[in-house]
């Protein structure tokens, strides 16, 4: 809630200090994922410095790999303080199943390359790396 202490921000400032684009914060916004404190006598939003832990929230929970949808749910239950469903909690263990497979595929993708740089320090000649880079 919004203390008497507690300054208001324009979408702008929320925009420049979290360097979420204006856009972006709207659609949020429209989602219901943030919490508007107001608006200004011009009908402009107004957000509490609180603002900034939702969008820190939501920009962690998108790099998890989460939906808007996933975190818009996350985030109400977080409000209502109720505990995760069995749904939530379900699909929060697929999605942990998810990023182990993703770990698991990155590291063999790790061992692949250091193998090839291996195999480039010990044949120079027979084999360059530099074929399997983008070319630019």
């Amino acid at each position: 809630m919004l203390t008497t202490n507690q300054k208001l921000l324009f979408i702008g400032q929320v925009a420049a200090q979290s360097g979420i684009p204006i856009q972006t914060i709207r659609y949020y916004d429209e989602l219901g994922l943030l919490k508007i404190s107001g608006r200004s006598k011009g009908g402009f939003r107004q957000f509490s410095e609180e603002v900034f832990s939702r969008l820190t929230f939501i920009k962690q929970a998108q790099r998890l790999g989460l939906s808007l949808e996933e975190i818009g749910e996350l985030l109400r239950m977080r409000e209502q303080k109720k505990p995760l469903s069995i749904e939530v909690k379900q699909q929060l263990k697929d999605k942990i199943s998810e990023i182990d497979c993703q770990i698991e595929q990155l590291r063999c993708l790790q061992g692949e390359l250091k193998s090839l740089f291996s195999d480039e320090m010990v044949r120079p000649n027979e084999f360059t790396l530099a074929r399997f880079l983008p070319q630019s």
